[in-house]
């Protein structure tokens, strides 16, 4: 079994349940959270991917109760390293497979029906998101909100996390080019199968709308079935309450994408 261990977590909501979930991944015990609506289901399963890294953008209670409450069960890795995880996380490298591995998890829940399984990737989450719509075929749907999508692009922007991605990938882009394009997902697009929605703010300064623009560009070209919701007025981060309209919505359209 995947999932090794699972421990109550206090819920907010008396309607969503919360556990922590150990589980397995590569020979690594991996956490994150799991939310459960209290009803029989079964209901559509959600793996959704934080964006940050160790403690930057970590994964809010909150914010799973909000997709869990649009009728989803949903799984948050932490990704390898946090809050008690073993293994060291590595920036769309090898913790790529913690995501990958969630799409199990969420498999092993009673609740979920297993061909309705959708992925979400928020900021750095994007990147993982593409990936593990990649390596799987298994997934009804996949979204990116302010998504990372080219490693490289992401070097040249973020001046501030030049000095840990240096670290963590091994070197420059200018230096170790192939490294980065080894992490980043728009060189391997043509092996996804499920459809995309991409969601960006115009004004977003963590993550350039660049990066949206180049996704939605090579999936077009590959013919893929995308769509995009571009918001030329916002920031990485939307008001509260377009926030939680473009959250029933990207629920709303997941739903739709699942074939009769």
């Amino acid at each position: 079994m995947v999932i090794v261990d699972m421990q109550r977590y206090p819920s907010p909501s008396p309607q969503i349940k919360l556990f922590i979930v150990t589980y397995r991944c590569g020979g690594l015990k991996i956490k994150g959270l799991l939310a459960e609506p209290i009803g029989q289901g079964p209901y559509d399963g959600f793996l959704y991917l934080r964006g940050g890294i160790k403690n930057v953008g970590p994964v809010r209670p909150g914010r799973i109760i909000q997709f869990a409450s649009e009728g989803f069960v949903v799984f948050a890795p932490f990704y390898r390293g946090n809050n008690g995880g073993e293994g060291y996380e590595d920036f769309a490298g090898e913790d790529r497979y913690d995501a990958i591995s969630g799409l199990d998890v969420l498999r092993a829940r009673e609740k979920v029906n297993n061909n309705h399984i959708h992925v979400f990737g928020f900021s750095r989450g994007g990147v993982m998101a593409l990936w593990t719509a990649i390596e799987r075929e298994d997934i009804a749907s996949i979204v990116t909100w302010g998504g990372v999508s080219d490693m490289r692009l992401t070097y040249v922007e973020r001046v501030d996390m030049r000095r840990m991605m240096k670290r963590v990938v091994g070197g420059t882009p200018n230096k170790y080019p192939e490294r980065y394009d080894a992490r980043t997902p728009l060189f391997e697009l043509e092996r996804v199968t499920a459809p995309i929605l991409i969601i960006h703010g115009g004004q977003d300064r963590n993550v350039s709308i660049e990066h949206s623009y180049r996704l939605e560009k090579r999936a077009r070209e590959l013919n893929k079935v995308v769509e995009s919701w571009y918001f030329p007025e916002f920031t990485h981060y939307f008001p509260p309450a377009v926030n939680r309209q473009t959250v029933q919505r990207l629920c709303e359209w997941m739903k739709k994408q699942i074939q009769p």
